[in-house]
């Protein structure tokens, strides 16, 4: 049941993508409303997971995955609507794949599920604790819709706009550069444990002479 509730979050995802290149009209602020969803069934399914005793090394990094999924094709989608800068999806798939490579190592190899390979108590909170996840979900869900939000009224609602046009852009910047910030301190825990958990593979080889 979990995973077909990640599962219905990615379709939902692709109508609300739909809906953003659509002609400007009224719809595009019920697009808000299915993006909330989207974010909001994100801490559905785990929580039906643990219900149900349904979860699972396959349940935990299926989630990650459409977590990734979901941010990153929303990121784009900003950009070729020229909401925001192209760096900003580039920091997001660059940070994510090297983190998500070290997860599904870990994971492959045995050694630790998506978040126990994490040691010290401040990458612990940082990276798996309930407040910043929810911390870190709750600011891109934030960020998207407001950007998604403010995108069709130029059109639909010109005076508004024209009258606080700076307001509302520079709002949307702040968050911007806030969810990347925090994507990027979220990350810095699991490379650093990684590579000091790794640290002798690192090392160089030394040759004993005869």
């Amino acid at each position: 049941m979990a995973n077909l509730i990640t599962l219905a979050r990615l379709l939902l995802l692709i109508v609300v993508v739909f809906i953003a290149y659509q002609p400007y009209s009224y719809w595009h602020f019920v697009n808000v409303v299915l993006l909330i969803l989207v974010f909001v069934s994100d801490g559905i399914d785990g929580y039906v997971a643990r219900k149900r005793g349904e979860t699972s090394v396959f349940g935990a990094m299926f989630d990650i995955a459409s977590d990734r999924m979901t941010e990153l094709t929303i990121w784009i989608v900003l950009v070729d609507l020229d909401l925001v800068a192209v760096w900003v999806p580039l920091v997001f798939i660059i940070r994510g794949t090297i983190v998500d490579t070290i997860r599904a190592s870990q994971v492959t190899s045995g050694k630790s599920a998506p978040f126990s390979m994490l040691q010290t108590p401040a990458g612990k909170w940082l990276v798996a604790g309930k407040f910043m996840r929810a911390f870190y979900a709750a600011l891109k869900a934030t960020t998207f819709c407001w950007l998604l939000l403010i995108q069709p009224l130029p059109v639909l609602w010109p005076e508004i706009f024209t009258d606080w046009m700076v307001v509302l852009r520079g709002i949307g910047t702040v968050l911007v550069y806030a969810s990347v910030l925090t994507c990027l301190i979220r990350g810095f825990p699991v490379i650093s444990e990684f590579a000091y958990q790794e640290r002798d593979s690192f090392a160089p080889k030394r040759v004993k002479s005869e």
